[in-house]
């Protein structure tokens, strides 16, 4: 019974090790971008730790090896408990000091980690398991806790509770290991009544903690953001925050701006009517992200057209700009039009699919700042695109800052044209963002500048529209390789621009 109670232990702390990899990997990821170097370091980071913590297991003397285990789980399941909080509160409130402590974080619970496997396996030595057996059961028991939460953490733990709860969860889960090997083994232990006692305070801590998570997030979150957090979702793919102050209501994903209701007609004025306004013949756009409906708005205000399919991956983001008043009201309530579709999936895996073709195609994602991302701005995404557009139809795609990041921009420029575009790049300034540029581009048609449009706007007329289509001397144009799946250029050279930005 006791070898049994042993062998369950490892796929409980075997599940909860990797959980909180996967917690720090997402937790910077989310605040830092650029996944793959994140998981990537923290990944090594981690594996390297835990063969430190191996090394220094050899150290427990046999007769202290259920001792020792008892007070690592414990040790484990209140840092690991606790370190999804303590991250995303010192990134809210002290941003200086986050990549530090979560190098020591994921440094110190992968050490104690390290030491959890190889004192379960001394102890089952210890009650004569033949070594075949013992070496078969434990890394069974620990390949399949990794197995179990590296599923359930992306469908179910992340998008229901949240990373900050999840960390919590999962430090009970250590504590309870804990509890449990005190009971089983109280007659071979030392100081029961003391232990259980810690392991009681430290399990009413993480309770607590996982009770509290709300309230720990929605401050931390008032730190990052200041204003009133009006809507705050974690799904599988993004944190979305929406929050407001007076009449300003402001869309954060993954802790980036995405617009401002003050200043946002600018941007999607800019982002739709030169392209609309040159097509006074298309009946069909394709709207690719966009997921607020405010690009879909200004689509639908031309009569000419019969359907707008709009594709975008977050099924909660529309959603929540369908039925959430204050949001809904902003798109002057898009997605209830007749002529409009939506469809929740990869866009890149959706066109690959379709057989529909469109008169225009509306580009409007988040900037490149991950691999995910920088699939979306690359030349075969690019080519799937042009395969449904009309020979004479026109693309816009966002294309991040000119001046801000302006190797990211050109970057974006040249992609287009490696896929078979002629492009025609243009900026405007927009108070929320800065200096901010899209690339309007077609297979084939000559495109001019409209000197005129035929519907009321409150930034864009003729003058307007000329001037986005010249640029500066301070941002000229620079010869950019095209972005490429295989290299992912792109995101490179959009975290080198906003690097320096932020120095």
């Amino acid at each position: 019974m006791n070898k049994k109670i042993l062998i369950l232990s490892v796929f409980v702390v075997a599940s909860c090790g990797l959980a909180y990899e996967l917690i720090a990997g997402a937790l910077s990821s989310y605040l830092l971008g650029d996944s793959i170097l994140q998981f990537s370091t923290i990944i090594g980071c981690y594996l390297f730790a835990m063969g430190v913590g191996a090394h220094f297991s050899k150290y427990v003397s046999d007769e202290d090896v259920l001792m020792r285990f008892v007070d690592i789980e414990l040790a484990v399941g209140m840092v690991g408990g606790v370190s999804a909080a303590c991250l995303f509160l010192t990134f809210s409130w002290m941003a200086a000091p986050f990549r530090t402590l979560l190098y020591v974080l994921v440094f110190v619970l992968g050490s104690l980690v390290g030491m959890e496997v190889p004192l379960v396996m001394r102890a089952l030595n210890a009650r004569q398991t033949a070594f075949n057996e013992l070496v078969s059961r434990v890394l069974t028991f620990d390949y399949l806790g990794a197995l179990a939460v590296s599923l359930l953490f992306p469908l179910v733990l992340a998008p229901q509770l949240g990373l900050v709860r999840t960390g919590f969860l999962f430090g009970m889960l250590n504590v309870a290991v804990a509890l449990w090997t005190i009971h089983v083994f109280r007659n071979e232990l030392k100081n029961v009544i003391g232990r259980f006692l810690r392991a009681s305070a430290v399990m009413l801590v993480l309770m607590s903690g996982f009770a509290m998570s709300d309230r720990m997030v929605n401050w931390g979150e008032h730190g990052l953001f200041g204003d009133e957090i009006v809507y705050a979702t974690t799904t599988p793919y993004q944190r979305l925050v929406i929050t407001r102050w007076k009449d300003d209501l402001r869309l954060y994903i993954n802790g980036n701006l995405q617009f401002s209701s003050r200043d946002e007609y600018r941007y999607h004025e800019a982002l739709v009517h030169p392209a609309m306004e040159a097509l006074p013949w298309a009946k069909s756009v394709l709207i690719m992200g966009g997921g607020d409906g405010l690009a879909l708005r200004e689509v639908l205000r031309y009569p000419n057209i019969k359907n707008v399919t709009l594709v975008d991956l977050d099924p909660a983001m529309t959603t929540a700009f369908t039925r959430r008043p204050e949001l809904a009201a902003l798109n002057h309530h898009s997605f209830s039009d007749p002529r409009v579709k939506v469809i929740n999936t990869d866009a890149a895996i959706w066109l690959q699919d379709q057989q529909d073709m469109f008169d225009a195609a509306i580009i409007d994602f988040p900037d490149p700042s991950s691999f995910a991302l920088g699939k979306l701005y690359s030349v075969p995404f690019y080519s799937f695109v042009k395969k449904h557009l009309a020979v004479n139809g026109l693309i816009v795609v966002q294309s991040t800052s000119p001046f801000f990041a302006p190797r990211a921009f050109w970057t974006i420029d040249a992609t287009l044209s490696e896929a078979g575009f002629q492009t025609y790049p243009y900026h405007l300034y927009v108070p929320s963002f800065g200096e901010w540029g899209f690339v309007l581009a077609s297979p084939q048609l000559k495109y001019q500048v409209p000197n005129q449009f035929r519907l009321p706007m409150r930034f864009l007329n003729a003058e307007t529209a000329r001037e986005m289509f010249i640029f500066p001397p301070d941002m000229p144009r620079l010869p950019m390789a095209p972005n490429r799946l295989n290299t992912q250029s792109l995101v490179h050279e959009f975290e080198q621009d906003w690097r320096g930005v932020i120095r």
